[in-house]
């Protein structure tokens, strides 16, 4: 259970780094309204996880899925250019997350 709940608060993360960034400094509602949702449920999840696993390895998957998935959201939307060596960059950091997991 601990591992799902990290893993949705990595999603969660994604959400709300994706929401300041569309918050235009707290000058628009939903997006602002979102952030605060996301990052206290996202903060609370990670919280939750790290009772049954290690500080670090939870840190370390929580801030990889949410960067990736930042990232990725950025691309898809053209928000972000896409180059061929970020995607392999990208897929480093999800190879380690899932190395972490197995290993724990």
């Amino acid at each position: 259970m601990a591992w799902f709940v990290l893993v949705l608060s990595g999603v969660l993360e994604a959400v709300w780094a994706t929401a300041l960034g569309r918050s235009e400094q707290f000058t628009r509602l939903w997006p602002s309204l979102t952030f605060v949702v996301a990052l206290l449920a996202s903060m609370a999840g990670l919280a939750y996880a790290m009772r049954a696993l290690p500080v670090g390895t939870s840190y370390a998957v929580w801030v990889g899925i949410g960067a990736v998935l930042t990232v990725a959201y950025a691309m898809v939307t053209g928000a972000e250019p896409v180059s061929v060596i970020k995607v392999f960059l990208l897929l480093g950091i999800v190879g380690c997350v899932v190395g972490l997991k197995v290993l724990h």
